[in-house]
This record gives structure tokens, C-alpha cells and sequence, in this order.
């Protein structure tokens, strides 16, 4: 065992060096070709600056999965490599083209619901031995929503310097943890494999004093994916239960899942780009990324990682401990709206929503 992991390490630092290497030729590419992100009213940053960064991240991932096949005791399962890799370039490959000349959103979602379908597909020998043919079928289909789900919930989160990648790099070093607890090897790789990818792209990206380039629909999909394989994968593994995967996720969850119920009920076009979700009102009203960024680091910190690793050895207590956490987060966010709403008044923040 530690022999492997020594290796899965020396991997690791591999994936990481390439990334940071990729995400730079990103770079020049972007400024070369003119792929900024300008300023504007949904923006929330004050200078242009070069997107698809992320690219680089994921195309270092990729090789770091293939790689993995070289290491016998963390391979991941073939059926894995050969059915996650598509899915993963799948949708780098439409957030690329989106980030480029815009796609509309039949496209988006239709790639989406395919990489669902090829990660359903490859979990489909853990469904079908645990359940009965319809359950499992059922079980299939939410997996696909689920995932898709996933790749534009991170999507949307993707609009604060630093946010996306550092809630990225942390939850796949709490799978790693997780998948140690549980010897699995190959979840443990995995988990590493990612949040290395990760390291290599946040320097690019943290706001010190703001970041130098944008991850891009190109790899804030590709990653929302990969989140979700590694979390349905753990799943169906017995490596964790699904509570604990969805108490890792509760701050971009509740953020996107009541930042879009919202805009529904008050008729608002929700499909539309906005900037009203909870980390943006962060960023505005407190004129910091770096705020907004350590508030849904400290929740990932003190609460959420915690709480799961205290769910994974118990799923029925998990299951409360979901319902809990995530009223709290509901609260949390109607809370901290309107807080940023009385800013301005008290403040005379200019830069605050209207």
C-alpha cells in the first residue's frame, strides 16, 4: 500500500506540474486569439482577463487518468477509464466551443445528458447486482439528471476568482481522505489525480490580488463531471454513502438550487445569465473574491467535511444530518441576501446589486 501510494504521489506532482505548464500556453493562447471576459454589469471583475484556463487542467487530468492504468494496485476499473474519459473531453469539448463563439442550450445539455449517460453506464454492474431491473433502470436515469445537474450547477458557480477551483481542490482531497478511511485504493488515486489538477491551475487563479485567468466554461463542466463520478463511484463502491457526498456539496448546492428556485418564482428568465447568486453578492458588496472565497471555505472546513466523514461509517444518521445542514445553508443564504442588500444603504456601496 504504501508503495502505491508513493506512486499515485509521484503522479500526482506530475498532473500538477503539467497542469500549471498547460495552463499558461492557455494563456498566451487566450490572449493571442482574444478570449478575455471584459468587464460589464454581470461581471465581477474590473479588467480583462484571458478564460479557458481551465483547459489546461483538464487536458493534465486526462493523461493522469491514463497514466493511472500503469499503477496495478489504484487502476481504476477499465470499464471507468474507457467510459469517463469521453465523458470528461465530451464536455471540456462543448465548454470550449461555448467559451469560443457561445452554443445554445440544446447543445450544452444534450453533451451533458450524454456524459451522464456514459457515467450511468458505467456504474450500470453496481446498479443492476444491488437493485431489480426497474429500480435500477430508475436509479439510472437520476444519475444521468444528476449529473448533468452537477456540470451546470458548477457552471454557474464559476464567476468568482478562485471560488469554483479551491471548492474543487478541497472536496477531492475529502473524497481522498474518505476513500483512505475505506481502502480504496483506486477512489483514494482518483481523488488525488483531481485535486492535483487543481493545484496546478489555482495560483493562475486566486485573487492575490486578483487572478490572472479564468477557468472557462471549458473546465468548470469538465470538473462539475468529474466531481460527480468520483461521488456516485464512491456510492456505488460502498466507499461512502450518498449523504456524505451531499454534505461536500451543500454551500454550491443550496447556492444554485435556491439562486434558481428563486429566479423561477419571481418570474425571471432563468435560464438567462444573472449575478444573483449568494457569492456574487458576497463579492460586490464586500468589494472582495477573497471574502467570498474563505466564506464558503470556512462552511467546506468547519462544517461540511466534518459532518460527512461522520456520516460515512452511519447513513441513516447521515440522512438527518443532510436535512440539517442543508437548513441551515437555506437560511444562511436568505440571510446573507439581505444582508448584501442593506449594504449599499449603509455603506454607500456603489458596486452592490440593484
Amino acid at each position: 500500500m504504501t508503495s502505491g501510494l508513493s506512486q499515485v504521489l509521484l503522479l500526482a506532482a506530475l498532473v500538477a506540474v503539467l497542469a500549471g505548464v498547460l495552463v499558461l500556453v492557455m494563456m498566451a493562447y487566450a490572449r493571442r486569439r482574444g478570449l478575455l471576459d471584459q468587464p460589464g454589469r454581470r461581471r465581477l471583475h474590473r479588467r480583462p482577463t484571458p478564460r479557458g484556463g481551465g483547459a489546461g487542467a483538464v487536458l493534465a487530468l486526462a493523461l493522469g487518468l491514463l497514466l493511472l492504468r500503469l499503477l496495478p494496485g489504484a487502476a481504476l476499473p477499465w470499464r471507468w477509464t474507457l467510459l469517463w474519459l469521453p465523458a470528461l473531453l465530451l464536455t471540456a469539448l462543448v465548454g470550449a466551443l461555448d467559451d469560443h463563439r457561445g452554443l445554445g442550450i440544446g447543445p450544452r445539455l444534450g453533451a451533458h445528458l450524454a456524459a451522464g449517460a456514459l457515467l450511468a453506464l458505467s456504474l450500470w454492474a453496481q446498479l443492476a447486482a444491488a437493485f431489480a431491473p426497474p429500480l435500477a433502470l430508475l436509479l439510472a436515469a437520476a444519475l444521468v439528471l444528476a449529473t448533468a445537474w452537477s456540470i451546470n450547477l458548477h457552471n454557474f458557480m464559476d464567476g468568482s476568482d478562485g471560488l469554483l477551483a479551491m471548492q474543487v481542490f478541497t472536496l477531492a482531497l475529502a473524497f481522498a481522505w474518505m476513500a483512505a478511511r475505506s481502502d480504496q485504493p483506486a477512489l483514494l488515486a482518483l481523488a488525488l489525480l483531481l485535486a492535483a489538477a487543481l493545484a496546478g491551475f489555482l495560483p493562475f487563479n486566486l485573487p492575490l490580488p486578483r487572478a490572472r485567468v479564468f477557468m472557462g466554461d471549458v473546465g468548470s463542466g469538465a470538473f462539475g463531471f468529474m466531481l460527480a463520478a468520483l461521488a456516485f463511484a464512491g456510492v456505488a463502491r460502498g466507499a461512502w454513502p450518498l449523504p456524505a457526498a451531499l454534505l461536500l456539496v451543500s454551500a454550491f448546492a443550496v447556492d444554485a438550487g435556491a439562486t434558481l428556485l428563486s429566479r423561477i418564482w419571481r418570474g425571471r428568465r432563468w435560464w438567462r445569465p444573472h449575478r444573483e447568486h449568494l457569492y456574487q453578492w458576497l463579492a460586490r458588496a464586500r468589494h472582495s473574491h477573497a471574502q467570498a472565497l474563505l466564506i464558503y471555505l470556512g462552511w467546506n472546513l468547519l462544517l461540511a467535511i466534518p459532518l460527512a466523514l461522520w456520516a460515512q461509517h452511519d447513513a441513516a444518521l447521515g440522512w438527518w444530518l443532510v436535512i440539517g445542514l442543508y437548513m441551515l445553508a437555506g437560511v444562511a443564504w436568505w440571510r446573507g441576501k439581505r444582508a448584501c442588500r442593506r449594504a449599499p444603504r449603509r455603506h454607500g456601496n456603489r458596486h452592490a446589486p440593484v
